[in-house]
């Protein structure tokens, strides 16, 4: 019976890969991977670098004072340009034995100094939010392209058949600026895009079938189904769409099996659930989702995007100071809690962790207190396997407004991402209208060989 059933379901996979000329299956990278799985800290909103991980004399010194000319001409959204200086908010004292500048409001965080990789010159190309996010996500600043977790599936498929490649755990107080798109699948086929789980104790719903339906009933009437979706499908060439819908059907089968344990963080132990902050008010929602995060790589999900902050987040533009000191509460200890439990349980050698916004702050001040959006230069850190601990790389200028040594393109950080997963970024491509398309786009990318471990 288990044979038959087996037989079936790999006769049912064919026939929709046949008709779609798709394979979902594990794929082998181009090369040796470094990693083979990423977490993906998204802050939404735009954390401040020059308050949180780049200490700036000169931005102390003239604090208050207007930007001086010999900066040039900047470009903000509401001539924040002209307003004085702002010196950070609070600290930010050196930690590990790299040194790291970390600010007093991070203190769980600065306790792993000596296992980050900072990048201090990540740059973008625009300061308002929805275009930011597409770009850190997909590579550019116009909607539509597939994003980075959907190249990932695309190029080297699932490692549990029973879960999907890449998913998304958004933030509970409301979604990102620009929408979904910033995990969709683009122009790639519809079954890559990011599967979004629900904020909260119920991630999933509908997950347990009712009492009345035995599974024999149901698999009888999704084979049914099935049947009907395939031969609409074949009647219309293929159609993406719909093959990622019947797809999604044979998965959503399988994951009640899986999903009700994936997503009962009461099998963790005490100490892990204290560990995470899921004791604490203000800590316990986003350590849900890092937990559940660790949990889902755990279990063979290749990409894993956590977002904090609702629809404005870290987007501190009248008041830094309330603003980082309530999202770094309800980040701080989870963050680190899951670098802490990724070491103790064998994983931090082959994940990837990713921590950053769509873009940093600006040094100047806005409203007196606050800080407009910087896209022009900012810190992204990384963590765990592939990349040198306790590295700092690039740096901004003087007050931190613009990339000066060594800056980072987006597409250079996408296209390190891709090799550190053994996927050549000039080589992972898809041919669309006429191109082969890739993530880093048609311009020149490069890798950032030097904080490779």
């Amino acid at each position: 019976m288990a044979l038959a059933s087996l037989l079936a379901e790999e006769s049912n996979g064919l026939r929709a890969n046949e008709s779609t000329g798709k394979e979902t299956a594990t794929r082998p990278p181009h090369f040796a991977p470094r990693v083979k799985r990423v977490i993906w800290l998204f802050m939404h909103g735009g954390p401040s670098h020059v308050d949180l991980f780049e200490a700036k004399p000169d931005l102390v010194k003239l604090s208050g004072k207007p930007l001086p000319d010999s900066f040039g001409e900047v470009m903000t959204r509401r001539k924040v340009a002209q307003n004085p200086l702002l010196a950070p908010i609070k600290p930010l004292r050196q930690h590990g034995e790299c040194g790291h500048a970390i600010s007093d409001l991070l203190p769980e965080t600065a306790k792993h100094a000596d296992e980050l990789c900072m990048l201090h010159s990540v740059c973008g190309d625009s300061v308002n939010h929805p275009q930011s996010v597409y770009q850190m996500n997909t590579g550019s600043i116009l909607m539509g392209r597939p994003s980075v977790g959907s190249w990932v599936a695309y190029g080297l498929g699932s490692e549990n058949r029973d879960l999907p490649a890449y998913v998304v755990l958004p933030d509970p107080g409301g979604g990102v600026k620009g929408g979904p798109p910033a995990w969709g699948s683009g122009f790639l086929p519809a079954t890559y895009q990011g599967i979004t789980m629900r904020p909260g104790d119920s991630p999933l719903l509908n997950l347990r079938p009712p009492k009345e339906l035995s599974g024999t009933q149901q698999r009888a009437t999704l084979d049914l189904v099935q049947q009907f979706n395939r031969a609409h499908l074949d009647a219309r060439d293929g159609d993406d769409e719909l093959a990622a819908r019947i797809r999604a059907y044979e998965l959503a089968f399988r994951m009640q099996s899986t999903a009700p344990e994936l997503v009962n963080l009461q099998d963790e132990t005490a100490e892990t659930q204290r560990l995470y902050g899921l004791d604490e008010t203000h800590t316990r929602s986003f350590g849900q989702r890092c937990l559940l995060a660790r949990r889902m790589i755990e279990r063979g999900v290749r990409f894993v995007q956590v977002y904090s902050g609702d629809t404005n987040g870290w987007d501190a533009h009248s008041n830094v100071l309330t603003n980082h000191t309530q999202h770094c509460r309800a980040t701080d200890q989870p963050v680190a809690a899951l670098l802490h439990d990724l070491k103790r349980r064998g994983l931090w050698n082959d994940t990837l962790v990713i921590w950053g916004g769509e873009f940093g702050r600006m040094p100047m001040s806005e409203q007196g207190t606050g800080r407009d959006h910087n896209p022009w230069g900012y810190t992204v850190w990384l963590a765990g396997g592939g990349v040198k601990g306790g590295m700092r790389y690039g740096s901004t200028d003087a007050v931190g407004l613009r990339a000066e040594d060594k800056p980072v393109p987006i597409k250079n950080l996408h296209a390190t991402i891709l090799h550190l997963l053994g996927l050549k970024f000039d080589e992972l491509t898809y041919f669309h209208n006429g191109l082969e398309e890739r993530l880093t786009g048609p311009a020149e990318a490069h890798v950032v060989h030097e904080v490779l471990a």
